[in-house]
């Protein structure tokens, strides 16, 4: 299907500077363009590459300041990331939906799908289960007992959600990750480690995606929350009864213990990991692989570092790092000339 950048800015309220009438059937990166491509420019480091990009047309700031001519088609809009990523949502859409039960899948007779689901060969769905319209199950997937899925969720393959647990609408849950398995709950006693049985369950909202091989613990009793709008990327451990509020990001390899509560509109670099039993307050700023230990007093601070502290103090500290070794020589040798000194004085 190929549009042109004329009707491309319509949908977007930018401006064509250029040809209008040029056509674009695909989309590619700006320093690997090629003819009939669509392309953005939202990093400033990357800006060089406009000025030889093959791509028909490119997407950029209205801010942008051109140093020479170019031979792409500019639409300019106010968040070329932002305009891309609506295209980007226009073309997934236009995409076929599969539909039906694929006659090698599984539903229990007790289970109520909607007719215009998707379930794909060897995927399970368990005993009194309710699938909503639109969802896609793909190949492979495990949906058990009493669960429940709402409406246009994308179960991807190999997922695994557990008895009770519960999904909202437009719900994305990609392959490899396990909603509702046991939290890690034991009690030690004399003869080793007695389990704590897990009988909650996961509640995950609207419009989340969870990324890759993520495990979300089902509560121990209650239910583990993730709030609506929500996204967190592959490898992230979310611990038992922990709640995340609304339209929070965590980029991968994060890890949550048990009971920690998260607010809304937070943002949380790669590695991050948060003890158990804390609060982080809303629109909180982490930066990468930091360790927090204890419960963020102020809303809309921006922490890294282990222990996680403010990151004015964190650059000031880490800016003396490399200098301790130097430091510390200094001081020894103080210390030397003090005690010199000091027997001097004492003669």
């Amino acid at each position: 299907m190929e549009f042109t950048a004329k009707q491309i800015a319509e949908l977007l309220g930018g401006r064509v500077e250029g040809n209008e009438n040029a056509k674009v059937h695909t989309f590619t990166k700006i320093e690997e363009g090629k003819e009939g491509a669509i392309a953005f420019l939202s990093n400033p480091k990357y800006t060089h590459f406009l000025y030889d990009t093959e791509a028909s047309v490119v997407l950029v700031n209205d801010s942008l300041e051109l140093e020479k001519t170019v031979k792409a088609t500019l639409i300019r809009v106010p968040n070329a990331y932002e305009a891309v990523a609506r295209l980007l949502q226009l073309y997934e859409s236009m995409k076929p939906q599969k539909a039906g039960i694929d006659p090698l899948a599984f539903i229990h007779p007790t289970a109520k799908v909607a007719d215009d689901a998707y379930v794909g060969a060897f995927a399970y769905v368990g005993e009194r289960t309710v699938v909503g319209k639109g969802t896609q199950i793909y190949p492979h997937a495990v949906v058990g007992d009493d669960a429940v899925i709402g409406d246009n969720c994308k179960i991807f393959s190999n997922v695994t959600i557990y008895q009770g647990c519960q999904l909202g609408n437009h719900v994305t849950i990609h392959a490899g990750t396990v909603i509702g398995a046991d939290g890690f709950g034991f009690a030690p006693s004399e003869s080793g480690y007695d389990k704590i049985p897990q009988i909650g369950i996961v509640k995950i909202a609207d419009d989340v995606e969870i990324g890759a091989n993520t495990c979300v613990d089902r509560s121990t009793m209650g239910a583990t929350l993730i709030g609506k709008g929500t996204k967190l990327d592959n490898l992230i451990q979310v611990g038992h009864n922990v709640e995340i509020g609304e339209n929070t990001v965590m980029a991968a390899q994060g890890g949550i213990a048990g009971s920690t509560k998260i607010g809304s509109w937070c943002m949380f670099g790669g590695q991050v990991g948060m003890a158990g039993h804390i609060h982080i307050p809303d629109k909180t700023h982490v930066g990468a692989q930091a360790g927090i230990v204890g419960t963020v007093k102020k809303e809309g601070q921006t922490i890294i570092g282990s222990p996680a502290i403010e990151a004015h103090n964190f650059m000031k500290a880490a800016a003396v790092y490399p200098k301790l070794p130097e430091i510390y020589k200094e001081l020894s040798a103080l210390k030397k000339e003090i005690e010199r000194l000091s027997a001097i004085v004492e003669k």
